[in-house]
């Protein structure tokens, strides 16, 4: 029997310049599982050499707001936005079973325990792959979120133009 080994480096860079299909991902939730959904599909594709785009609009902008940081917005409404809605990778509620944080605390504790990565290893991972992050200006100015309260790395600010013309590029398309 032959064996054959094959090296993963090498089978990726194959994969990258063969330009394979692309991926976009609309991150609509700023709930834990949702984001972790989300990156875990990104990176997924992009480690099989697929270009992908995550496009951030309303509370999946959550995901990439650094954690704590304030709206710097004029007006009262847009600035109880960014009090109500802090954000931040480590700090998302999970969608259903919340309980006033318990159940988040309750699925970061089994995460570990089986040495998944949180939201924020997975968005820097995806960031590793080449994933690109364009965050969505219209929704940004609704909700008083200026670019100094977003992580860095963030690729493009744009609109929803930027995203359609991600997508009619690709051929797996998801909202999240």
């Amino acid at each position: 029997m032959i064996a054959t080994q094959i090296e993963p480096t090498a089978t990726l860079a194959q994969l990258q310049e063969s330009k394979p299909e692309g991926v976009t991902i609309v991150l609509l939730s700023g709930d834990l599982d949702r984001a972790m959904a989300a990156f875990i599909i990104a990176t997924g594709a992009a480690a099989m050499g697929m270009r992908v785009t995550v496009f951030f609009t309303f509370w999946g902008l959550n995901a990439i707001r650094r954690r704590g940081a304030t709206s710097s917005a004029k007006d009262w409404l847009r600035r109880m936005f960014g009090l109500l809605n802090k954000g931040g990778a480590d700090t998302l509620p999970l969608s259903r079973f919340h309980f006033g944080g318990i159940g988040t605390k309750m699925m970061q504790k089994v995460m570990k325990q089986n040495r998944m990565p949180g939201v924020p290893e997975l968005m820097q991972t995806a960031l590793d792959l080449g994933v690109r992050f364009i965050a969505c200006t219209t929704t940004m100015g609704l909700m008083g979120i200026t670019k100094d309260t977003l992580v860095d790395g963030i690729d493009q600010f744009a609109g929803v133009t930027t995203y359609l013309a991600e997508a009619k590029q690709g051929s797996v398309n998801l909202f999240i």
